[in-house]
């Protein structure tokens, strides 16, 4: 190849890369202006709010003027009986959390063997999902009343002296917003155990059977190791659900009560805010609620990790 020839070659390559380079440089503009307006509506309606949470929950703030307190704001709380009372109680319902995945991936087991009698089954158990929590608040307490359902039933069957106002004491009432929240969300949970035995292979099954595998075999074996993420992912929603999501369901059937017996820290921000006016406490639950659902949300994305 001659000098010339060289050159002219160096010069093409030269020229490639520079328009290389300049259609790498629009590009970045172009999907930098693209990514502009989410940016700023994230940042507008998402990340300022909570900085601003985080300003106020270090202050004595009542809605209008508010008087810098510091983080001693959160050691005072953090001393405060009633927070731990509160967080017990969420704590408890938690406890309600492997019941509905368990009731959930039974429903679903059985749907999705077609028993008799599946279809009004299957509108039976997705009935709670179709209705407000008001809606369902209202249908708890006209089951675990005095006069209700439950003490009812009991009584018809030679139990009487079982019976109990069941939202008149603490413990009680918190079982009754927990056996109602379980009945809420079993629904859910069995539409998405059911949407994942949907994706499994029954090549699988019919293998197993071949093999000699009888069907408890093949539900604990195959199906429930193949749902292992659908199973992550009830769990956290109706986790978050049991820290967030239960405020009209308490409001309607305990309104906290008796004696903060009810009160999750849902409720616990409303009542500190709105219901006392002391918004800068209510702020300061605020964050603290914030703090856990993201830590149940990375504990979930570390565990998916984990699983690949």
């Amino acid at each position: 190849m001659s000098s010339a020839s060289a050159v002219i070659v160096a010069e093409t390559v030269a020229e490639v890369r520079s328009r290389r380079l300049s259609l790498d440089r629009d590009r970045s503009r172009t999907g930098v202006m693209l990514v502009i307006p989410a940016v700023a509506t994230v940042t507008a309606f998402l990340f300022i709010p909570i900085g601003e949470a985080i300003y106020y929950s270090m202050t004595n703030w009542n809605g209008i003027t508010s008087q810098w307190i510091g983080p001693s704001a959160y050691l005072a709380m953090f001393k405060n009986p009633l927070f731990w009372r509160v967080l017990e109680n969420n704590a408890i319902l938690l406890l309600a959390v492997p019941v509905t995945l368990v009731c959930g991936v039974t429903l679903a087991a059985l749907l999705n063997e077609r028993v008799r009698g599946w279809r009004i089954f299957r509108a039976a158990i997705i009935i709670p999902t179709a209705v407000s929590w008001v809606v369902l608040g209202i249908v708890g307490i006209q089951a675990f009343a005095q006069n209700g359902m439950l003490n009812s039933m009991l009584g018809s069957v030679g139990l009487k002296f079982l019976e109990h106002n069941w939202l008149g004491s603490p413990l009680s009432a918190l079982i009754a917003v927990a056996i109602t929240f379980v009945y809420s969300l079993v629904g859910v949970n069995t539409l998405i155990f059911v949407t994942g035995m949907a994706t499994i292979d029954p090549s699988v099954y019919e293998a197993a059977k071949l093999d000699g595998a009888s069907w408890w075999q093949g539900f604990t074996r195959i199906t429930i190791p193949l749902l292992r993420r659908y199973f992550m992912f009830t769990f956290v929603i109706t986790a978050i659900s049991a820290f967030s999501a239960l405020f009209s369901l308490i409001f309607t059937m305990t309104s906290g009560g008796p004696n903060y017996g009810t009160t999750t820290i849902e409720f616990f921000i409303y009542d500190q805010a709105f219901a006392t006016g002391a918004f800068g406490t209510g702020a300061l639950l605020g964050v603290v609620l914030l703090v856990i659902l993201a830590s149940v949300s990375l504990l979930q994305l570390r565990l998916m990790n984990r699983g690949e």
